[in-house]
């Protein structure tokens, strides 16, 4: 599959993207657990259907030295007995970040106050960017149908 469109190759998308992936840069060196990062980020991206992000995300965590049986468990973060409950907590509050229009009231309280026992505000506004960052990326890619397989690590470094 080819993309439809290389975003970095054009005047006005390339310089844009160039902030863009700025800001994504900025949040990885946020107080934001890097691990609680990446698992977000996966999170957020399988439920966009983002294989390209997908891709991304899988690789740069294992990399990072995030254990394969994490990986694979994230679709099913509740069910499993991998993950902290601070992890727990960004991931719900990732879901209901992403799923807007299915909740139709955004990011519950139960979820949010959850996320606040476990991160302070600093590293609250860093999930909530991460998120939002995430849902346009994810969408930037699906839209532009960017292929997904061939990612290497440190690529967008």
């Amino acid at each position: 599959m080819d993309a439809r469109l290389n975003l970095f190759a054009g005047p006005t998308a390339g310089k844009a993207l160039k902030h863009f992936m700025a800001v994504g840069q900025g949040l990885k060196e946020s107080p934001l657990p890097a691990a609680t990062q990446e698992l977000v980020a996966l999170r957020v991206s399988q439920i966009n259907g983002c294989a390209a992000c997908i891709d991304m995300h899988t690789k740069e965590a294992a990399a990072a030295g995030e254990s394969p049986v994490r990986l694979h468990l994230v679709a099913a973060w509740r069910e499993a007995t991998v993950f902290t409950e601070a992890e727990r907590a960004a991931l719900a509050l990732a879901e209901e970040g992403t799923r807007l229009a299915d909740a139709a009231t955004g990011v519950s309280d139960e979820v949010w106050e959850r996320a606040a026992r476990h991160y302070d505000e600093d590293q609250l506004a860093a999930l909530v960017l991460l998120v939002s960052f995430m849902n346009t990326a994810n969408r930037l890619n699906i839209i532009t149908r960017q292929p997904a397989g061939d990612y290497q690590v440190g690529q967008f470094h």
